[in-house]
């Protein structure tokens, strides 16, 4: 199988894998790319049917990707890494750090969350719910709408929504089903098998009644809690009063909280 593609800038240690989160590419974390590259090798990927990846029925599935970047930091004889990962991208990162356990320095999820709960069956409702509100691309639309502060400019948000969009139903559909099935099957596991420095960068919340809204400082959440238990030692920093993606709408504030992480790690 072909590597993923990528994009790797600048040099030195340790070097920094960026995974986006699903229905995006690796043009999302340009903005991170050009901060951390002047300092450090630095990577982008497209995750398997994004951005410029082909994609297979197989990458429906999470563990499939996290096998494509675990595949990908050994073909590129990676060592030290700090894992970034957002979104759907946290789980990735988590799961190929489990694979490849001794090439990792370090873990940086952006705006996580659990979606599934152990024993409960999230991920066939969910498709049946794509379904009933006219397939795939009508369903994400308002979906990756809500994603986005009121403040932030929606002809910038527009292309990344019309991104999602367009991605092949056939996969996307699944893949976005499977979040729930692979948080429900294996995030207490993922989690306890972290034995990296982790730091938590949240933004968002779903509240009571299924809304996404920004995060304040102090507040916590259930899945920040998760982590706070299953990782000792994780560092949990919140960005406010913007949406999903602090890469995009807050790019400086996510790039001083990763440059403290990563200089914190020596």
């Amino acid at each position: 199988m072909p590597l993923i593609q990528f994009t790797r800038r600048g040099a030195g240690r340790p070097a920094i894998v960026l995974v986006h989160g699903f229905g995006c590419a690796r043009s999302d974390w340009d903005l991170q790319v050009a901060h951390l590259s002047p300092r450090h090798e630095t990577i982008a990927v497209d995750l398997g049917a994004h951005g410029a990846t082909p994609g297979t029925a197989a990458h429906a599935r999470i563990e499939t990707h996290g096998s494509d970047v675990a595949a990908l930091m050994s073909e590129l004889k990676l060592g030290g890494v700090v894992l970034v990962g957002h979104s759907m991208g946290c789980r990735v990162v988590m799961e190929a750090a489990a694979r490849e356990p001794a090439r990792v320095a370090g873990v940086v999820l952006v705006d996580g969350s659990r979606m599934g709960q152990p024993g409960v069956n999230a991920h066939d409702p969910l498709l049946a719910e794509i379904k009933e509100k006219g397939g795939y691309a009508s369903y994400i639309r308002p979906v990756f709408a809500s994603m986005f502060s009121r403040s932030f400019p929606a002809d910038k948000a527009a292309p990344v929504i019309e991104r999602a969009a367009r991605m092949p139903a056939d996969i996307a559909g699944p893949l976005f089903a499977d979040i729930r099935r692979y948080d429900s099957e294996h995030m207490d596991r993922i989690l306890a098998a972290q034995r990296w420095p982790l730091l938590a960068v949240q933004t968002t919340r779903i509240d009571a009644g299924g809304n996404r809204v920004s995060m304040r400082p102090g507040e916590t959440t259930p899945y920040l809690d998760l982590l706070r238990a299953k990782v000792p030692g994780a560092e949990i920093e919140i960005i406010p009063d913007i949406g999903h993606f602090p890469q995009i709408e807050a790019p400086a504030a996510l790039n001083r909280s990763l440059a403290r992480f990563i200089g914190r790690l020596g």
